[in-house]
């Protein structure tokens, strides 16, 4: 896990988000990426246009739009600097493997889906925050965006501060490709923890590996795990309860097994984990 993605904006969860990032890149000598997002140009008029609008009205013009985009970039890239500094980790220009941590900084225009498409691939492991419940703000259009667009795993946290992750962590394993991948990818994370735990809710009653494979994997690189099996009437509350009961600070997960658009409407495990949850969690779609 080399290269972690932060998307940062000047925005309370986005320290959150980044003091997760530089801990978790000064354990594992990864690089942090950071890329702060501007507006497209027709997006600045429309919002000009609409300021202009209201001072026809007789309202107070805000702050030009161009101002506040600057002002929000530069406090954004001092909000990662700072936090770079912070973790003792240097700052660097272009990619490099120093043997040690180092912190990049990035600026693009787009949306959410531009960025995440196209940087997104070529990350290891992207941190975004969890949107509040039933948001729909930069929050939730990051996380939606580089959870369909970079098939690369996500680290999602809670709007609130996190202890250390990776100590103590959970699989929940439901015999699917994406929990299998989400494991391969967090493999450099459950190396490092002192626990590993995997939940099955229900019969392994479908084809596909069953959690004594899943374990008898990590067994190969030397990762001992305990199985925990749940009766399946209310997966998400067994998972978070074991999550909770084996005092684990990170869940691992394939995300959106049965269809993204099926799981939003009947609530299902991942949206329930991603927007509701207070876990952190280490999710992958494919």
């Amino acid at each position: 896990m080399k290269v972690i993605m932060v998307p940062v904006a000047d925005r309370p969860e986005c320290r959150i988000a980044l003091e997760a990032a530089f801990s978790l890149a000064a354990g594992l000598s990864s690089n942090v990426v950071g890329y702060h997002l501007r507006p497209h140009r027709e997006e600045r008029l429309a919002n000009h246009s609409a300021h202009l609008a209201m001072t026809v009205a007789g309202a107070a013009l805000p702050e030009s739009t161009e101002t506040a985009i600057n002002l929000d970039t530069a406090n954004a890239r001092r909000l990662f600097r700072a936090m770079a500094e912070q973790h003792g980790i240097p700052m660097a220009r272009k990619p490099r493997d120093a043997g040690h941590a180092l912190a990049f900084w990035n600026e693009m225009v787009g949306t959410p889906e531009k960025l995440l498409g196209i940087i997104g691939p070529t990350s290891d492991c992207i941190v975004v925050s969890r949107p509040r419940a039933n948001g729909s703000g930069p929050a939730r259009a990051f996380l939606l965006a580089a959870l369909l667009n970079s098939g690369k795993p996500l680290l999602v946290l809670p709007q609130k501060r996190v202890k250390p992750l990776g100590r103590r962590i959970l699989i929940a394993w439901n015999q699917g490709i994406q929990s299998a991948a989400a494991v391969t990818a967090a493999l450099p994370l459950l190396a490092r923890a002192e626990q590993v735990h995997i939940v099955t809710c229900g019969h392994e009653a479908i084809p596909g590996p069953k959690a004594k494979h899943a374990q008898n994997y990590l067994l190969h690189r030397g990762i001992e795990s305990r199985l925990h099996a749940e009766r399946g009437r209310d997966p998400a509350g067994e998972i978070l309860g074991t999550y909770k009961a084996t005092g684990c600070d990170l869940l691992i997960m394939g995300a959106y097994s049965r269809g993204r658009l099926r799981e939003r409407i009947l609530g299902g495990v991942t949206h329930h984990m991603l927007t509701a949850s207070d876990a952190p969690v280490f999710a992958l779609h494919l």
